[in-house]
């Protein structure tokens, strides 16, 4: 079992920077594809970035050249930089964890970028 813990979100205005941090309490960690999911109410989740465990990243285009996703092994965490916010980034942010059939998701940080 993986248990996912964010931490990171807040209130932001708007061309401003978070990074979001997600710790998993495992010890398989670096084989884990991590990634990370937003979601606004009313509306799927839907993917922002991932990172296998070879540090393969991709990006959702709405996204690209702002987000950064990172990971350290040694450290059992995956990041999301998050620069030139925009309102639209506002969502419940996700971490998720997946592994052949293991897939694992935490509680969620909110972000929230106002105008």
């Amino acid at each position: 079992q993986v248990q996912l813990v964010e931490s990171g979100g807040g209130l932001v205005q708007a061309g401003g920077s978070l990074r979001l941090s997600c710790a998993a309490s495992s010890i398989g960690f670096s084989f884990y594809t991590m990634n990370w999911y937003r979601q606004v109410p009313g509306k799927r989740r839907d993917l922002v970035a991932s990172i296998t465990s070879s540090g393969t990243t991709m990006y959702a285009d709405s996204v690209k050249g702002r987000f950064t996703i990172s990971r350290d092994n040694a450290k059992n965490t995956v990041y999301l930089q998050m620069n030139s916010l925009k309102p639209e980034d506002t969502a419940l942010y996700y971490c998720n964890a997946r592994f052949k059939n293991y897939d694992y998701w935490g509680q969620g940080t909110q972000v929230t970028v106002s105008s």
